[in-house]
């Protein structure tokens, strides 16, 4: 995610600017009714023409269907097992980018902009062959990590900047109080920082999702996987990466309108 900085001069003060760039999916709401309408109308394409497909051609989009369903499972799998680990590094990681040591806070450092320096491809290279000569790691395992890994620093640059969006008064009124440094970021900082991270960290769930296709070349089953593996036996390359893009479409604009709906609730309860 990029953040774009600009003054408005037309102001009598001189008011920043933040524009949040993400590679993730564009959020539907409905105060932007051209997106809300495009997402609607691809959302619902999507599923009219993969019906029609399976109705009128059956051989071979109805034989597509039949055998993906496993592979989508799969990309669920590594999509959620690789979030929640990538959470918890995140975690640690924007605690370690607001901390006060520096050697903790440049460790921190030193890691996002490595990871982030590095494509997610040659990572997922990098910890199955040149990793798999010293130690042997399962083909979802090291799909799970490496994704981790990557998103781990994107969400620790996520934590960093909800936990610096809580006023400091917060902290100062918490240790008025007897808390510790520790405490007042477990009990007081942390659950206010929560509401605000959720959606980007939303965002980036959907992101990663779309980034599972990669998993592949780690001859990890899943949903382009299973694709490659149906085209490379019946030579139907056309009809079957129609239907896999269509159904990763689905997916990853249904998950996107769910995004959206956290996103309106959490602005209504604040």
């Amino acid at each position: 995610m990029a953040e774009i900085t600009g003054i408005d001069k037309d102001s009598k003060d001189l008011k920043q600017t933040t524009i949040d760039i993400g590679d993730g999916a564009a959020i539907p709401t409905k105060k932007d009714v051209g997106l809300f309408t495009a997402w609607r109308i691809a959302f619902f394409g999507a599923i009219a023409i993969i019906v029609y497909l399976t109705l009128t051609k059956p051989d071979p989009y109805r034989e597509i269907i039949a055998f993906v369903p496993d592979g989508i499972l799969v990309t669920f799998q590594v999509t959620i097992e690789a979030i929640l680990l990538a959470l918890v590094i995140g975690l640690f990681t924007g605690l370690g980018r607001v901390s006060s040591s520096r050697i903790i806070n440049g460790i921190a450092s030193l890691y996002v902009e490595v990871i982030r320096g590095i494509p997610l491809l040659v990572q997922l290279f990098y910890i199955y062959y040149a990793l798999g000569r010293l130690v042997h790691v399962p083909d979802i395992t090291s799909a799970v990590i490496a994704m981790s890994i990557c998103y781990g620093a994107y969400m620790g640059e996520i934590f960093r900047a909800g936990i610096q969006a809580i006023s400091k008064g917060q902290m100062e009124a918490a240790r008025s109080l007897g808390m510790t440094s520790s405490q007042t970021m477990y009990h007081v900082i942390l659950p206010q920082a929560v509401k605000t991270i959720l959606p980007p960290i939303g965002n980036e769930f959907v992101a990663l999702l779309k980034d599972s296709s990669l998993v592949s070349i780690l001859a990890v089953s899943d949903l382009l996987r299973r694709g490659r593996e149906y085209a490379a036996w019946t030579f139907s390359y056309f009809e079957t990466y129609t239907i896999i893009a269509l159904i990763y479409l689905i997916i990853t604009l249904f998950f996107s309108k769910l995004v959206s709906i956290m996103e309106e609730r959490i602005s209504v309860n604040k």
